[in-house]
């Protein structure tokens, strides 16, 4: 592989996970791949629109009160976290059976976590890439409470409902971040990479860098094992950057695998007959960070040359596809510095999103 700028790396590496979110969205927590398959005959192999059914769907069943589930609203003494705070004028189709996690959302279209992504992207770019905790929690709590939204999206996530819901009880906003079954999840990895870059390109230290993301990680996803997690993802993101010519993506892949989750890819890998024996089989396809790390682990060293392939097997695996799609697009982008251009260009905002990259890139210094 030549040698790349690490600038093109950036820059293909945040497309790429603004692509992997959008592909899954469709399918987003299908926990049978096999239903996938029921509504797309071929499976996902483009940009789809969210259909009307979703056959997995538990969102009834999920608090719009706060983070979890049950605790729905029965009368009108509790003030509603979803409707009255955030998600306003979505919190009607909470209620209902199969109904789709992101309904009524066009083919191309990004999930609420990289919304969250773009907000801190343009954060640190007003400040030529440096990150400061408020400046973020305020963009944050403007794209989540404006009227009307600044997104698309019908269902938050617990750690938003979480987050919101300590935040109207008068707590500060550094300290609204709430524990729940599924706080160590992938979704809290998604809005990483940006700080990552920034902060390395600007010339801050790596342990500098690493401080910084595990404090922004425990804003919304207070857990140890996440920011350890956090940290290893830090690790192979720092490699992948600045790796030279003669270092091999996949070499990188396979070392962090087994020095963050004993996965030693490069032995299992001949055994390996399909990639649902690993996503689905040997690990839960679900959101938990023990499953869902060493998942995009997998798939980040088996795709690592073939990126288009890569994040349409993760789509049609189904699980928390989007956001175990947004880190292995992450990751894919930045091993071979390359944007798979058709599918970018079909996001539906795709020139915001490119000038809000590029925006950060530019704010940088010269690497």
């Amino acid at each position: 592989m030549r040698d790349l700028p690490t600038k093109q790396r950036v820059i293909a590496s945040l497309k790429s996970a603004f692509v992997g979110d959008a592909l899954a969205m469709p399918v987003h927590w299908y926990y049978n791949p096999i239903d996938i398959f029921h509504q797309f005959p071929s499976g996902i192999t483009k940009f789809e629109a969210a259909p009307d059914y979703h056959p997995s769907s538990i969102m009834s069943l999920h608090s719009t009160r706060k983070g979890g589930r049950g605790s729905r609203a029965t009368s009108g003494a509790q003030r509603e976290i979803v409707g009255d705070v955030i998600l306003k004028g979505r919190a009607k189709f909470w209620g209902n059976a199969n109904q789709h996690y992101h309904h009524g959302m066009p083919a191309g279209e990004n999930t609420l976590n990289a919304y969250c992504s773009r907000a801190l992207m343009r954060v640190l770019a007003n400040d030529n890439g440096h990150y400061h905790r408020d400046n973020f929690l305020d963009a944050y709590i403007e794209l989540m409470t404006a009227e009307p939204p600044q997104h698309p999206d019908t269902y938050a996530e617990s750690y938003h409902r979480g987050f919101f819901d300590n935040l109207d009880k008068g707590r500060p906003a550094h300290k609204c971040g709430a524990v729940t079954h599924d706080t160590p999840s992938i979704g809290g990895l998604v809005t990483i990479a940006p700080i990552v870059f920034a902060g390395r390109l600007s010339g801050a230290s790596l342990e500098r860098v690493t401080q910084l993301c595990v404090d922004h990680l425990a804003l919304t996803h207070p857990d140890q094992y996440l920011a350890k997690v956090c940290r290893d993802y830090i690790g192979l993101l720092d490699e992948l950057l600045f790796r030279d010519i003669d270092s091999d993506a996949k070499a990188l892949i396979g070392a962090w695998s087994k020095h963050s989750v004993s996965l030693q890819l490069s032995e299992i890998f001949p055994r390996i007959h399909s990639d649902r024996d690993v996503v689905g089989g040997m690990f839960s396809s679900a959101c938990y960070i023990t499953d869902s790390w060493p998942c995009t682990l997998y798939l980040a060293y088996k795709y690592c040359d073939s990126q288009e392939s890569g994040l349409l097997a993760n789509t049609n695996l189904g699980g928390d596809n989007v956001h175990r799609g947004n880190i292995l697009g992450t990751l894919l982008g930045l091993s071979n510095g390359e944007t798979i251009n058709a599918l970018f260009r079909n996001l539906r905002h795709s020139e915001e999103i490119e000038k809000e990259i590029n925006n950060l890139v530019l704010s940088l210094g010269t690497a």
